[in-house]
Parts: structure tokens; C-alpha cells; sequence
């Protein structure tokens, strides 16, 4: 259950992740003006991450193997309309937003990961399921390469066959644990419930900059590095799904460290690092090799601090409210992940330097530290 739940993970964020490796291309096609681009790449983000919030609650009512199946099988068609039909911004901007589907499927997953698993094996079970972002590692790895070698229909293509496949095998195979909790109301009445724990907004703010950091980094990356270092389209693709598949490796290990230390202990050491180096990358150094380890460190943080904040939700929220919360807290990190884009772009299109913003992830990182290391702590320390 735990392989079906990790391998639809991927595969649906896969093709959300789609439009972020070929902003640069769009932008040199359309004609667009870098907010214009980095709102392109960041629609998806937002719909996939508000979309969690009714899609973890449904699944808390319904179960994977309904809502699976029907979020993989529902992404098909935007991933086909952006491949043939699209062919302006707003066509784009459009086929982006139900592209969104594909996001939703983290909140389909955790609870499904989390009924089947023993609390002290829970952090390294999530951190593995999560490890299925690195879907977005193979957007970036394969996008532009497949767009360039067999024709720009090609990569949509292909992803729409892998996520008719998944459907069937998920209709087929997956199955929810027979005795999981089952929430009792309406979908609002669990919502209002939810929104009402502490819990949820402490989780929902440290969620959102350790994975809305590597949302953001993993769809504006290849525009960051055209522009400030003038690499080479596809060298910037392979560069940052480097950024990504580190940032996945390491989901699991946050988890693991979590279920074997302490969940805090590794958000603090995350979040710290985070801050560190994200000043070091705003001085906007020479790549090779401090602009590299920089990035790279931020990855490693960031990977960490996403499997230490759901090892906390499952030991912090009632498990039959735990898909409605990470409906929530996955929104709020689809968020964290919408907006530094736009900033970036908007940043950079008036100053025509990164700095500001670089400063601005590293004061949000400290501040999610110091909230770790209060109000959380203590929280964690009662239950």
C-alpha cells in the first residue's frame, strides 16, 4: 500500500510539475514579461495546494482507493489540453489551473499512509510516501530534454499514458485499512473542526516554508540561474532537478530522524541551516562552487524539515481528523510555494537583482525556527 501510495504520489506531481522546466521556453514563445512567466509556472501550485483542503477532508470520509484513482485519472485531460491545445497565455494560464488536480493527491496519501502505520514507524513511512515529490525531479530532469528531441506534445503525452496506467492498477490494487477511523459530518462541520485546532495553523506556517521552499525553488530554479548565472536552458533543468532529488532523498531521512530523536530537534537544525544559507545565496557568489553548495544545503534543510513537520502531524492531530488537517497544512505549503516565485519575478524585473528576495526566504526561515522553538515545542512537549 505504502509502494501504490508513493508511486501515484509521483507520478501525479509529475505532471504538475510540468509547465515549471519550460517557463523559459514559454516565456521566449508567448512573449512574457517575467511576472507574467513566473505566474504562468505558479498557477498550478495554487490550485493544487487549495485544493487539498476538500480533498483531504473527502478522503477522510471516502478513502484512497476512490479518491486515488479519481485525481490521477481527472488530471489526464488538462495535461492533454496543455500538450495540443494551449497556444497562448491565457490557453495556459487556463489548462495550469486543472492541471492543479495533480497537487491535490499529498492529501489523499497521508492519511492513507498514516491509518496503516504503528505511530513509532509513522515519520519514516510519511517521509517515504513524501518522497513521491520527487515527481517534480522528473519533470525537471525529462521536460525540455523530451521536448526537444520529439516534439513539445511529446512529454504531455507520455504523462497522460503513466497517469491512465496508475488509475487502473490503483482502481485495481489499492485498498484502505478496513479498521481506518472514519470522521463523523458533513465536510464543513470537519473543516470548521479542524481549522479550530491550534495545531493546524502552528503545522500549516512551518509546512508552508519548508515545502513551499521547495515548491517554489523547484519551479522558478531554471529561471533564477538563466538570469543570474546565464546557464543554458537545459543545463538549468539539470541543475535544479539535482536541487530536487536531494530535497526528496532527504523527506525520508527528516522522518526517520524524527521517529528516532525528536521532530523539533530536526526542524530547529532545518530551519537554521535554511537561514544560513539563504543569506550566503544572496550575495549571489560565484556558482562553482559556493552558489552550488548553498543551494544544495538549502535543499538538504528543506527535505528535513518536510518529513519532521508531518512526523508532528501524526503525533499532534486526532487520527480521524488527520486528512482534514493535511488537506490544510499541504494548502498552506502549496502557498508557501505560490508566492516566492512571483515575488522573485516581480523583485527581479524592478531591481534586476535576486538579493531581496534570497533575504526575504531567510527571514521567514527564522521565524519559523523561533515558532518551532516556542509555541510548538511546547505543544509537542504536552502531547
Amino acid at each position: 500500500m505504502l509502494a501504490l501510495a508513493t508511486i501515484g504520489f509521483a507520478v501525479t506531481f509529475w505532471a504538475w510539475a510540468l509547465l515549471g522546466p519550460l517557463g523559459s521556453t514559454l516565456h521566449d514563445r508567448l512573449q512574457l514579461t517575467a511576472f507574467q512567466q513566473a505566474l504562468l509556472v505558479a498557477v498550478p501550485v495554487l490550485v493544487g495546494s487549495l485544493g487539498r483542503i476538500p480533498v483531504g477532508a473527502l478522503t477522510d470520509r471516502l478513502g484512497a482507493r476512490i479518491m486515488f484513482p479519481a485525481a490521477a485519472a481527472l488530471t489526464i485531460l488538462p495535461v492533454l489540453y496543455l500538450g495540443h491545445v494551449a497556444d497562448s497565455l491565457t490557453a495556459y494560464l487556463v489548462g495550469g489551473f486543472f492541471l492543479g488536480i495533480g497537487g491535490t493527491t499529498f492529501a489523499i496519501g497521508v492519511p492513507f499512509v498514516n491509518a496503516w502505520f504503528p505511530p513509532e514507524r509513522r515519520g519514516l513511512a510519511l517521509g517515504v510516501f513524501g518522497a513521491g515529490m520527487g515527481g517534480t525531479a522528473i519533470a525537471a530532469f525529462t521536460t525540455v530534454q523530451l521536448s526537444a528531441a520529439m516534439g513539445p506534445a511529446f512529454p504531455f503525452d507520455l504523462v497522460a499514458g503513466v497517469l491512465l496506467a496508475y488509475a487502473v492498477v490503483a482502481w485495481l490494487l489499492l485498498r484502505d485499512r478496513p479498521d481506518r477511523p472514519v470522521a463523523p459530518g458533513s465536510l464543513w462541520t470537519r473543516l470548521g473542526a479542524v481549522l479550530r485546532l491550534p495545531a493546524t495553523w502552528q503545522l500549516s506556517f512551518l509546512y508552508a516554508v519548508a515545502f513551499g521552499g521547495f515548491v517554489a525553488f523547484s519551479v522558478y530554479l531554471p529561471t533564477y540561474l538563466t538570469s543570474a548565472y546565464g546557464l543554458e536552458k537545459a543545463d538549468a533543468a539539470v541543475r535544479t532537478a539535482g536541487f530536487v532529488v536531494l530535497a526528496v532523498a532527504m523527506r525520508p531521512v527528516g522522518g526517520w530522524l524524527s521517529d528516532r530523536f525528536d521532530a523539533v530537534k530536526v526542524l530547529l537544525a532545518a530551519y537554521g541551516v535554511a537561514t544560513v544559507l539563504a543569506v550566503l545565496a544572496a550575495l549571489q557568489l560565484t556558482l562553482v562552487p559556493t552558489g552550488t553548495a548553498a543551494f544544495l544545503g538549502i535543499a538538504l534543510a528543506l527535505g528535513l524539515g518536510t518529513g519532521a513537520v508531518f512526523a508532528l502531524v501524526a503525533r499532534l492531530v486526532p487520527a480521524e481528523r488527520v486528512g482534514a488537517v493535511t488537506g490544510v497544512v499541504g494548502a498552506a505549503g502549496g502557498l508557501g510555494g505560490f508566492f516566492p516565485p512571483l515575488v522573485m519575478g516581480t523583485v527581479y524585473g524592478l531591481t534586476g537583482s535576486y538579493l531581496v528576495g534570497l533575504l526575504l526566504l531567510a527571514l521567514t526561515a527564522a521565524g519559523a525556527a523561533a515558532l518551532t522553538a516556542t509555541a510548538v515545542r511546547r505543544r509537542a512537549v504536552a502531547a
